[in-house]
């Protein structure tokens, strides 16, 4: 069987394995701290909420909340948290280098001025299917009051083939418009993989013949291909049809750093809503095929391309442009 009928396979049989098995999914809070939603008593994904400003370094380590991803095999952590090669670039995570409000530009990329600080968990749900949790985000001045305000949504599933993760981000603006703006490299929703991957394998994935990375616009989705101590790991950001037209990506940096970049603005008392599904699997990106399947479950409409080509990131070893067809 090809891998893409063969993970679709997996993921038609997996919700039907996990409805009957006692130990399927849970949360396990580290107060004030962590959460980590588990699956057979396994961590799958680590949200990391703590804030702590009473010393610079800990304020350094806790100034954005984000959320680790576990290798889908195991208990290792495969994303970025502090420090190492641009510190502020942590698991999942969302942000813009340039908000504009009250006349002033704001930093909530880089963490300048404010930060991101975790309220409390809004809604915390597990099920035979997958898990859910909310937190609530403060997105904060220097005066440390709120200008944004988020509610972050994760669903969480555990696949044969990996684990998906639904992101959803809703952001009101309560004291007046907001506008979200920056540019590829440092703004939007993005996922960072650990710092210690071999940069010269680093690979880029996209439903494009021939694609211009630092060109296109409005791609349905990206992948990543990165290795660590020896492991490789795929992802594919998939960006719904509801976020904002126009959206630009970077994905072409050889330490892995990659994602979308959306701008819009919010008017006073309104919201937006961010919608990505990010799907992480051990060893090389899935089909076309089933990328797709995925992709029009998640975003609705037709499926994107039959076609994925894979480029080297910039810096790493050169590599003839890939095709894969929809049957791989």
């Amino acid at each position: 069987m090809k891998l893409g009928s063969l993970f679709c396979a997996a993921w038609s049989l997996v919700v039907v394995a996990s409805a009957g098995a006692a130990d399927g999914y849970a949360f396990a809070d580290t107060a004030g701290k962590q959460l980590d939603v588990t699956f057979g008593g396994k961590s799958l994904v680590r949200f990391m909420y703590a804030y702590d400003p009473a010393t610079k370094e800990s304020l350094h380590d806790t100034y954005k909340p984000y959320l680790h991803v576990f290798a889908p095999d195991g208990d290792k952590l495969i994303t970025k948290g502090p420090g190492g090669q641009f510190t502020h670039h942590r698991g999942i995570f969302i942000g813009w280098n340039k908000i504009t409000f009250e006349g002033k530009s704001y930093d909530r990329w880089h963490m300048t001025g404010g930060e991101q600080v975790v309220q409390k968990i809004l809604k915390q749900e597990a099920t035979a299917d997958q898990a859910t949790f909310t937190a609530l985000v403060h997105w904060n001045d220097t005066a440390k009051a709120a200008f944004i305000v988020e509610e972050r949504t994760f669903i969480v599933r555990h696949t044969a083939g990996g684990t998906l993760i639904d992101f959803s981000s809703t952001l009101t603006a309560p004291r007046g418009e907001v506008k979200l703006n920056g540019d590829p490299e440092h703004a939007g929703i993005h996922y960072r993989p650990a710092g210690e991957l071999d940069k010269s394998k680093t690979l880029y994935h996209f439903p494009a013949e021939k694609p211009a990375p630092h060109k296109d616009t409005d791609y349905p989705w990206v992948g990543e291909t990165y290795t660590l101590e020896g492991t490789a790991y795929s992802v594919v950001e998939m960006s719904h049809t509801q976020n904002p037209a126009g959206t630009r990506w970077s994905a072409y940096r050889d330490y892995g750093r990659f994602g979308a970049f959306p701008v819009t603005e919010i008017k006073q008392g309104g919201s937006f809503t961010f919608r990505y599904r990010f799907l992480i699997v051990k060893g090389e990106l899935p089909g076309a095929e089933t990328i797709n399947s995925l992709y029009t479950q998640f975003a609705g409409g037709s499926a994107p391309t039959a076609k994925v080509t894979t480029l080297p990131a910039e810096g790493a070893k050169p590599a003839a442009p890939k095709k894969t067809d929809a049957k791989k």
